[in-house]
């Protein structure tokens, strides 16, 4: 009798990339990202050109500090940071579904953009290599990008503690 084979996990048997190699620099152009919305549109960089966007990459939807992390953004917005013509795009590999829910759980005000297989996060380099809880992993990075009406990058947080980093942002934005 032939040996039965075991069932195939999807999961592990889908493979992560490696670690990104890039680093983004304050004065460069911002890299090109087109990305699905929870609002169920494409969001480009382009589109927005003319205002400054914030665009924050984090791990995952409705864990501690990613929510933290949202929940400042969308007191940020409502604090100020929409009169001066802010737009805020969130950025995880978390689905559009998972995204509506999250959205919708914590009255977030601004668009969720799904990254599902990785490549805005490889191109901002938010993908490496990061020590979590003692142990060295490959995984998403917490950054944050503020770009200029003009599409270049005004100030990045390649690796971003989320207690204050509202505060720091706010301070960039005014400074513009």
């Amino acid at each position: 009798m032939a040996a039965k084979k075991a069932p195939v996990n999807k999961a592990a048997a889908k493979a992560l990339p490696p670690p990104s190699s890039v680093r983004l620099r304050e004065g460069q152009r911002a890299p090109a990202l087109s990305l699905p919305g929870d609002d169920g549109a494409t969001h480009t960089l382009t589109q927005h050109q003319g205002s400054p966007v914030v665009v924050y990459f984090y791990p995952r939807d409705d864990t501690p500090g990613c929510t933290t992390q949202a929940c400042a953004f969308r007191d940020g917005l409502r604090d100020g940071l929409t009169l001066q013509g802010v737009v805020v795009l969130g950025i995880s590999r978390d689905t559009l579904a998972r995204h509506q829910k999250f959205k919708s759980k914590h009255a977030l005000n601004f668009t969720l953009l799904s990254d599902e297989d990785l490549a805005a996060h490889l191109a901002w380099g938010a993908w490496g290599e990061k020590v979590m809880y003692g142990q060295k992993i490959v995984g998403v990075i917490r950054s944050t990008y503020l770009i200029g009406p003009d599409g270049t990058i005004v100030k990045a947080w390649p690796k971003v503690k989320v207690a204050g980093h509202i505060d720091e942002v706010s301070a960039a934005i005014k400074a513009l």
